[in-house]
């Protein structure tokens, strides 16, 4: 293999991750995006990019050797509506838009693997780079599936890595199985008559039924699942048509659930539309509810965990390689990919003084960035040996 210069890959890739951080896309907006990664990836010389799969995502194509074989490796573009704080000179030029949670850095992580694959070689087959669009909103893989991806740019596997807040710079955490949950969003609408505050006697408002019913939810986790299953309901919203002087006709309570097995979503669901049922009887208004299911869980493949601590040893050493002690009840929209291949998802630190994901506050830390690269380039030549 050719000698890279480490130093200027690593200062080209905190060039780039800034570029991308000063210029966020929301999901399927990610048009600037996903030019900036079609450009470069012609430029280390990829014979193959494709770009508009499932909207802005881009996939490119690197074949070295002679290797029937093909795995990818992906990462997420797109940035949140939440206008950043801070005074960096790289912080968000769009207003209300910022990479809150580091989506910047893991796309300059691939770059940079790219690069790094495209100038060295060292592996024998097919990798696929590939760039998602939409990760936060849970559409992004579904829909550059539903273009073909897995037709148009086969592969037998693949890999991915989200950055995490107050792990250390150049720790690596994964799991086999569970290790991000589901999510199902909820909405539940009680219905009324409402009046004139002074004189509640003459309407049926639903304010106390919808108090009532936030509290009565809370009781699917403590009281409905087994203690040993993993399940979180919050409740977010309560809006109503009220005012300062009028009781309410309508509410809505709008929410989140996640769990890790199937079976929990549904029990949940059904826990939850027969509490509703009850409350609303109990306070004489109606209750409707809609249940969607946005996430589903991320279950890594056993066999690819041990791959992929393999290759993270080379590339961090072994007192910084750890199995994650409990899955995380995030979701990611990697878990898509994993219903139709196996695959790995793993977490590289962004720092123990990091603010949180998704905070007005937060940054990708450039010093991860090497890091992230090398492990892609390690798990491709692992995965596909040169003879």
């Amino acid at each position: 293999m050719t000698t890279l210069d480490h130093d200027a890959l690593v200062a080209e890739m905190t060039a780039w991750r800034r570029d991308l951080h000063a210029h966020p896309e929301h999901g399927f907006e990610e048009t600037r995006t996903a030019a900036f990664v079609a450009a470069k990836l012609r430029e280390f010389g990829l014979s193959e990019v494709a770009e508009g799969i499932g909207g802005t995502g881009v996939v490119g194509t690197l074949t070295c050797g002679t290797g029937n074989r093909a795995i990818a490796l992906r990462a997420d573009m797109d940035a949140l509506r939440i206008t950043e704080q801070g005074d960096h000179a790289h912080r968000s030029r769009t207003p209300g838009v910022m990479h809150a949670c580091g989506h910047d850095g893991h796309t300059a992580m691939l770059l940079g693997a790219a690069k790094m694959l495209a100038e060295q070689g060292g592996f024998d087959g097919t990798v696929r780079f590939v760039f998602q669009p939409a990760e936060e909103w849970g559409r992004g893989a579904l829909a550059m599936l539903a273009d073909g991806l897995l037709e148009r740019f086969p592969f037998e596997e693949i890999f991915g890595l989200h950055n995490m807040p107050g792990l250390a710079i150049g720790q690596f955490q994964t799991r086999a199985g569970p290790i991000m949950s589901a999510e199902d969003n909820f909405e539940i609408a009680l219905k009324g008559v409402g009046g004139h505050a002074a004189r509640p006697q003459m309407g049926n408002e639903v304010l106390v039924a919808a108090c009532a019913l936030v509290t009565n939810l809370q009781t699917i986790v403590s009281r409905r699942l087994s203690p040993t299953d993993i399940g979180v309901v919050s409740v977010t919203e309560l809006l109503t048509d009220g005012t300062r002087n009028a009781l309410p006709g309508l509410a809505r309570i709008l929410g989140d659930a996640r769990s890790f097995r199937p079976e929990i979503s549904a029990r949940i669901e059904e826990q939850m539309g027969i509490i509703a049922q009850g409350t609303a009887l109990t306070y004489n208004v109606t209750a409707e509810m809609t249940y969607t299911r946005e996430f589903v869980p991320l279950l890594n493949d056993e066999a690819l965990v041990e791959e992929a601590f393999t290759a993270a040893r080379e590339v961090f050493g072994n007192a910084a390689v750890a199995t994650a002690r409990e899955p995380m009840t995030g979701s990611e929209d990697f878990a898509r990919f994993l219903e139709h291949v196996p695959g790995c998802f793993a977490f590289v630190g962004n720092g123990e003084a990091s603010s949180p994901l998704h905070n007005p506050t937060y940054d990708f830390n450039d010093e991860g960035l090497i890091f992230g690269a090398r492990f892609h380039a390690a798990i491709a030549r692992q995965r596909l040996p040169a003879a």
